[in-house]
């Protein structure tokens, strides 16, 4: 037979476990008839900060620094930190001079790998700047002509040796051009002629921005 109140506790506990409704407040136009509330508005999400990198008031080189030259950076860093735990243990002997050479000697090898991975084109609201291993060269924006790829012979990392290639020639607006400096057989582009494809075109158009 029927079990009529084993229904209705059953119902009870379906009633009292269900989620409320929500109730949507109403209001009372002119007229008399009765309208929603509007919806109360989320709160504005903070907005992001500023990108310190994503400006233009700072001197930015176009692409990264390629394989070769950021592992020989490491090298020459590793090789600067044997030598300064060498004067450091040279120090505790109680040779001081020998520990002063030992720490000048790993300062300048620390210096040698920041200018290594610095090397290359850079360019900023004042200008265009090459950067060499021990030199630099700053062109103001009037002295920039131009950016494009030129086919000549270029050095294979740097060595004596050369090959036929692509460099990233900076024409001067009077005078001969920069020294070439990037190029695709170069410490950054080796064996990836897309990235430096990429690099040079990336280049040309933060040239002609700044220069507009």
């Amino acid at each position: 037979m029927p079990l009529p109140f084993l229904t209705a506790d059953r119902d009870g506990d379906d009633l009292a476990t269900a989620a409320p409704t929500p109730i949507t407040p109403t209001t009372t136009d002119a007229t008399g008839t009765a309208a929603a509330a509007p919806a109360t508005a989320a709160s504005p999400s903070p907005e992001d900060p500023e990108d310190p990198y994503d400006t233009r008031h700072r001197w930015r080189r176009p692409y990264s620094p390629g394989p070769l030259r950021v592992g020989g950076a490491a090298v020459v860093l590793l090789l600067a930190g044997y030598v300064l735990l060498s004067a450091l243990i040279i120090a505790l002997a109680g040779s001081w001079i020998g520990a002063g050479v030992c720490g000048a000697v790993g300062a300048l090898l620390i210096t040698l790998a920041v200018r290594l991975v610095r090397t290359g084109i850079w360019v900023g609201p004042q200008g265009l700047r090459q950067l060499r291993l021990l030199s630099g060269t700053t062109l103001a924006w009037s002295e920039v002509a131009g950016v494009r790829m030129v086919q000549q012979p270029v050095r294979l990392l740097g060595l004596p040796r050369t090959v036929q290639g692509q460099v990233l020639l900076v024409e001067r607006a009077q005078g001969e051009p920069l020294p070439a400096l990037v190029s695709n057989h170069g410490a950054d582009f080796l064996g990836r002629p897309l990235a430096f494809a990429a690099a040079a075109y990336a280049v040309e158009d933060w040239v002609a921005e700044f220069k507009d």
